[in-house]
């Protein structure tokens, strides 16, 4: 497993990530882990039915029937 050695932060920054990683019932290092393992996975892909199922209702389907428009009979 490799090992990552970050220099030179402020104070603050470290008071944060400490204060964070106690906020999530975890140390400093592994709450590090997880901020990187985060910000560089990024988004977590959704299957196609879960968007479906998680779009409004917003309408009936008469609503988004089409029309013709033009008079071509």
């Amino acid at each position: 497993m490799a090992q990552l050695v970050v220099r030179n932060l402020p104070e603050e920054l470290v008071k944060a990530l400490k204060q964070r990683a106690a906020k999530h019932n975890r140390s400093a290092e592994q709450e590090h882990r997880e901020i990187l393992r985060a910000a560089l996975q990024g988004p977590r892909r959704r299957h196609l039915a879960e968007v479906l199922a998680s779009m409004p209702n917003v309408g009936r389907d008469e609503d988004f029937a089409r029309k013709q428009s033009d008079r071509r009979g």
